[in-house]
């Protein structure tokens, strides 16, 4: 079927919102977090506030002292984050109109895809008041990624070549684009770990580098989250390699041929593998197994973009002229 070129102007359209949304949440979170104060404990009030018995006015209501402005400011970040993220899925979604196929077919919607991935998985474990210093950290590396993808990575709408028009496209491509996005998250909780570590709660420094850690969750709380999001980035990772030699038998008689992009995939896999072992192992719980994690990232992102723009092989779909 020929490709609908309004539906694919009206996708790059909301690609584009999106990414200016996203920098103005950005933004906001950025500046709540470089302005706000720690805020001191809250004094417990009756319904309707206070009454100040020692007042020369007797019975005069206290009323509570309104929200900083940086405060404010940040929660309406993270009300406005909904709006990006709607405008990044139906991006996704009118390009799969557009083209008549499912989005996933070249490198431009595989990043999208993962980045849409990251940001619903870090609404779902981010949701929490502790947590929410962590969102300028994270949409740091999406915005990066949606900047590239929008620009060196993007690809016209088009059909996608004869190798992937099968059904497996969806189901392998979908699968390990959610575990990439995961794995993001836990890659940015083991950055903020490390740095949690140098600057422990209670016992920060005076400088910028202090204030900037009070803000973030103790570094137990992120240790926490890196192995949560492993957990559940793992398996859905491992099963769309597993789906991948599925598909790669039917298309190419072979489960597995060690491929560039195979080769690069399994040892990612390897990796938080080990990070998860070590994670249980005494002794390597806290600044090592966290190296790991990051080391695994690392090995996602060299596989996105080195072996799919630099390496030929079998998986070179990049979409990229």
């Amino acid at each position: 079927m020929p490709i609908d070129e309004t539906i694919a102007s009206y996708s790059d359209l909301a690609f584009k919102s999106a990414i200016v949304v996203y920098a103005l949440v950005w933004i906001m979170l950025v500046w709540q977090f470089a302005v706000a104060r720690t805020a001191p404990p809250r004094q417990l009030v009756t319904a309707g506030g206070g009454v100040d018995s020692d007042s020369v006015t007797p019975g005069r209501v206290i009323e509570e002292p309104k929200r900083p402005f940086a405060e404010r400011l940040g929660s309406m970040g993270f009300s406005v984050l909904f709006v990006a993220v709607a405008l990044h899925l139906l991006s996704i979604v009118l390009r799969g109109f557009a083209t008549h196929r499912f989005p996933l077919g070249n490198m431009y919607e595989f990043t999208s895809m993962s980045c849409a991935a990251a940001v619903l998985i870090g609404l779902v474990l981010l949701r929490e008041e502790r947590y929410r210093g962590m969102w300028a950290f994270l949409l740091t590396p999406v915005l990066i990624l949606l900047f590239l993808a929008g620009t060196v990575l993007h690809a016209d709408a088009a059909p996608v070549v004869p190798a992937l028009k099968s059904y497996w496209l969806p189901v392998h491509v979908t699968v390990v684009s959610i575990g990439s996005g995961v794995f993001l998250v836990s890659g940015v909780a083991s950055l903020l770990f490390l740095y949690r570590l140098r600057q422990p709660a209670g016992s920060e420094s005076s400088g910028i580098w202090g204030n900037l850690a009070r803000r973030l969750p103790d570094a137990e709380s992120l240790d926490r989250l890196a192995y949560r999001t492993t957990i559940i980035g793992f398996p859905i990772f491992g099963a769309g390699v597993i789906l991948g030699a599925i598909w790669a038998e039917a298309a190419w008689g072979r489960f597995w041929g060690w491929d560039p992009k195979e080769t690069v995939s399994f040892i990612a896999w390897v990796l938080y593998a080990a990070y998860l072992h070590a994670r249980a192992t005494s002794g390597w719980r806290d600044t090592k197994a966290a190296w790991i994690n990051i080391a695994g990232f690392v090995a996602m992102l060299f596989n996105l973009f080195i072996i799919n723009i630099v390496v030929s092989g079998l998986h070179s779909y990049a979409g990229l002229n």
